[in-house]
Parts: C-alpha cells; structure tokens; sequence
C-alpha cells in the first residue's frame, strides 16, 4: 500500500475539492461570532437544527481587500454592522489549507437577506405581543402630573445621555435622574438593558418614570430594540417607558410599546420641560382663578353685610324713637297690650331721650 505524507495528503482534499467544488456558492448561515483582525473578517457560521441543537459549523474568513468594500455596502443598506446571532445569506469558496484545515472564503453578502430576516423576526415579535395582549399595555398607565424622578437607562458616557441631563439642568425645573448603566448596542445591549430595568424594579417606588435614551445614526445597531424578551419586559412594566432611541430609520418595537415614543435624548427632555410648563401654567390659571374666585366671594359677602347693617339700622330702637315712637314697659317687658297692665302697676315710658315712669290709676 502507497503510503502519503500529511501534506501530500493535505494536497489530495484541496485537489479534490477544487474539482468538485470549483463555484461560488451561496449560503444561509447564523453568525456564531466573528472578529477583526488585520483588516480582515473571522467568522464562526452555524446552523441550528430543532431546539437549538448544532446542525453544521464551518470557519469563515473575508479578507482585508474584499472585506473593506462588502462592510461599508451591507452598513449603508442594513443600517448596522454585521454581529453575532445575526441571520446573512454569504457567497463563498470552499477551501483547504494542510495547516488550517477547512473554511469558506466570502465574496460577497446579501443585506437583503438580513434585512429580510431582521423584517421578519420583527414582525414576529409585534404578533406575539399582540396575541398575548401586552402590546398596549404600557398605555394604560398615568403619568404623574409632576414627572420629576427619573430612572435613566443609558451608556453612561453617551452623548446622548450627556445632552439630556444638560438640558434638564439648564431648565428652571428641579429633576432628579439616576442612571442605570446599560450597554446600548451589539449583541449584549439586551441583557445589559434588561439587567437595568431588574435593578429598577426593585426599587418602583423611587421613581415617576423609566426613560431608554441613546444616541445613534444609520450605521447603529438597534436591532435589540426589536427583540421580545426586552419588549415583553417593557411592555409589562409597572412604570411608564418613555423613549429617544435616536433613530433615523423605522420605528422600532420598543417604541411601540412604550408609554411614549420619542425620537432622542433631547426630545424626551424637551418633552419632560415643556410637560413642567403646562402644568405650572394650570397651577398659575388655577391660582388666579381662586383669586378671583375668592375677591368675587368677598364682594358679595361685604355687599350682604351692608344690607343687613341697613336692615337692622331699620328696624334699631334708636330710629323708632327718632319718627315719635314710644316703648312701654312694666316690671321690665315689653308691654303689648292694654290688657297687660294691672291697677297700681309701675310703667316706663321710653323716649328718645330719656324715660318716663308712671303708676296706674
């Protein structure tokens, strides 16, 4: 038997290969992970059989000069770079190396296909949110009528987050904001966002509101805000969800089912000022209102005072005496009636000024 050495037979699969597999061939594959280096793209592909198991694995690589021009086109047409767990439709090679064993070399991806995929897990998420019946549940919360205490989750060095208390702080109104850090983007950003609202629902009673912010423009990954666990999350919270996401694009799911959608961090502070406004202008119209309301009263309680004064000045003793009037008592009362009086009596005459006493015969 002919013996080979290993890379005389590293040297027969990569033949083979090539005569059998001489295309490009396109691919639907999950990133399992991938990395950066030296220009160039390492990815790990998988396919997952029923409930999750590993179906197939294969090494990937885009190199430096291919990689930079497919990049700069699927971030321009997705909106977000490519990421692990993400769903891509990749043209390929088949090759072998003696050292590095099989892998596939990418020529070319497809953003329609992950964007399709991206369409359709959204779509997925709003129909099992509606089909549980939590989609508008957020809507059925009140707002406090003053929204002072504020649970923030954000990057604690964004921009965003920066320009959002600037803003509060430069308003007459006295806001009390407490960050609960969070990563904003990758493939983190939802456990990390879910991990911050845990922290402030311990501690629901602190606040008036939650409020999401982030800063962002079309290259940003913000497919997390379209997954259903953070949704469901949200969606069910005990406090209103207010959101600035900063997005250019679609509304995303969270800002469907958010107490109130906003479209960033400068917005929902614009929003949470102009909120104080309106209500110390109520309390101004209100305080007003009780001001005339209270003059008005007093107006009218004077004015039936003045008529009583007038009515007793009427009927006071004082003026009967004055129009020739007399009071008659005996015994000290009244005397009414003629029949009243007894032989002998003492009466009192009263006058004007003065009294006249006289004793019946």
């Amino acid at each position: 038997m002919k013996t080979y050495t290993l890379s005389e037979l590293s040297a027969l699969i990569e033949d083979a290969l090539m005569e059998c597999l001489p295309e490009t061939y396109p691919v639907q594959a999950e990133i399992a992970s991938l990395s950066e280096k030296g220009g160039h793209l390492y990815l790990d592909l998988v396919e997952k059989a029923d409930r999750g198991l590993m179906a197939a694995r294969m090494r990937a690589t885009c190199w430096q000069q291919r990689w930079g021009m497919l990049r700069a086109y699927f971030e321009q047409e997705t909106g977000m770079p490519l990421r692990a767990g993400m769903q891509v439709l990749v043209e390929v090679e088949v090759q072998y190396h003696a050292v590095y064993g099989l892998s596939l070399s990418i020529v070319n991806i497809d953003p329609r296909y992950t964007l399709g995929d991206l369409a359709r897990q959204r779509q997925e998420t709003i129909r099992r949110l509606t089909e549980e019946g939590v989609l508008d549940m957020q809507s059925t919360l009140s707002l406090p009528t003053l929204v002072r205490r504020l649970a923030v989750i954000s990057a604690s060095e964004a921009a965003g987050y920066g320009d959002f208390c600037h803003q509060l702080s430069d308003s007459p109104y006295r806001f009390s904001t407490e960050l609960f850090p969070a990563t904003m983007q990758g493939e983190h950003a939802e456990q990390s966002i879910l991990s911050a609202l845990d922290a402030i629902y311990g501690r629901v009673e602190d606040f008036d509101a939650v409020v999401i912010i982030r800063g962002g423009g079309a290259t940003t990954d913000l497919s997390c805000f379209d997954s259903y666990a953070l949704c469901a999350h949200c969606a069910q919270f005990p406090l209103p969800v207010v959101t600035g996401i900063g997005h250019t694009r679609d509304v995303s799911v969270l800002d469907l089912v958010a107490h109130l959608s906003l479209k960033t961090p400068t917005a929902v502070a614009a929003w949470l000022i102009q909120r104080m406004d309106t209500h110390l202008q109520r309390i101004d119209d209100l305080l007003r209102r009780l001001c005339q309301t209270a003059q008005r009263q007093i107006l009218l309680r004077r004015h039936r005072v003045e008529l009583l004064e007038q009515r007793l000045a009427a009927c006071s003793p004082e003026r009967i005496y004055r129009m020739g009037y007399s009071l008659l008592t005996a015994d000290g009362h009244v005397v009414r009636s003629i029949e009243e009086i007894q032989p002998g009596q003492l009466l009192t005459t009263h006058l004007m000024d003065g009294d006249i006493c006289s004793r019946v015969c």
